[in-house]
C-alpha cells in the first residue's frame, strides 16, 4: 500500500501516522498541502492531528481550502481510501467531504487522555481485524471534538450504519461518563457514503506499541493493508 501523509502547517501528528503505517507495512510519503497532486498509484489519504493554520476562525476551516484538498476529494470520488485523524476529522468535514462539524467540548475543555470506543462494525476496510463491538483502548487530545450535524443527517449516518466509533467505557457501553465531548449518538467517528472516507477523533496511531502501554490502535492499520 502508498499512503500519502498531508502536511499542513501546524500538523504535529504526522511522523506517529507514518510509523503506525510503515509498521503495518505500508509504503508512506508526506505530501505538503501547498502540492496539488498526489503522488502517482496513492492508495490511502492520511490527513493527521494537530493544529492546522493555529485551529484559527474555526479548526480545519483554513486546511480545508488547501490545494492538496482537491485532489484529496478526487481521490476519494474515485474510490480511494482516506482517513482523517482529529483535526483530520475536522479537515474533512469542513472541506465537505465528511457531513457535520466538530465543535467546541461540552465542558469547554480541552482533553487529553486514554479513552475507549466501540467498533460499531468491523467489515470496512479500517475495521476488518477487530471484533464487532469490541472496546478498543485509544487516547484522545482534542477541544474541539464534539460531533453535531442536523437531525436529519445523524438518522442518515445511523440508518446507513456509518457510524465507525463510539465513544464507550471499558466494558463498551456507551453514555454518560464514557463520552467525554458531548458528542451526539457518541460518535467517535463516522464514515463516508462509500466506506471508504474515515473521520475519527481518537488517535490509534498513539497505541501501537507496547512501550507506550497498548496496542489496540495497530487493528486499524493492519485492516487497512488487509486491503492493499
Amino acid at each position: 500500500m502508498k499512503a500519502a501523509i498531508v502536511l499542513f502547517p501546524g500538523s504535529n501528528r504526522e511522523g506517529d501516522a507514518a510509523r503506525a503505517l510503515r509498521q503495518a507495512g505500508a509504503d508512506t510519503t508526506i505530501v505538503w498541502h501547498a502540492d496539488h497532486d498526489l503522488p502517482a498509484r496513492t492508495d490511502l489519504v492520511v490527513l493527521p492531528g494537530g493544529f492546522s493554520y493555529g485551529d484559527y476562525l474555526r479548526c480545519g476551516a483554513i486546511a480545508g481550502r488547501a490545494h492538496i484538498m482537491d485532489a484529496v476529494r478526487r481521490h476519494a470520488d474515485r474510490g480511494g481510501m482516506v482517513l482523517g485523524i482529529c483535526n483530520g476529522f475536522q479537515i474533512l468535514c469542513e472541506s465537505g467531504i465528511l457531513p457535520g462539524v466538530l465543535m467546541r467540548n461540552r465542558d469547554l475543555r480541552f482533553v487529553c487522555k486514554r479513552q475507549h470506543l466501540r467498533v460499531e462494525r468491523n467489515d470496512t476496510a479500517f475495521t476488518r481485524a477487530y471484533a464487532l463491538h469490541q472496546a478498543i483502548d485509544v487516547a484522545i487530545a482534542h477541544g474541539e471534538g464534539n460531533y453535531e450535524a442536523l437531525e436529519e443527517t445523524i438518522e442518515r449516518l445511523e440508518g446507513e450504519g456509518r457510524v465507525a466509533f463510539r465513544y464507550c467505557d471499558a466494558e463498551g457501553d456507551i453514555g454518560g461518563a464514557a463520552n467525554p465531548n458531548g458528542s451526539t449518538h457518541d460518535i467517535a467517528g463516522i464514515y463516508s457514503e462509500k466506506f471508504n472516507v474515515l473521520g475519527m477523533m481518537p488517535h490509534p496511531e498513539n497505541l501501537i506499541d507496547p512501550l507506550v502501554g497498548g496496542i489496540d490502535g495497530r487493528g486499524l492499520f493492519e485492516s487497512l493493508l488487509r486491503v492493499a
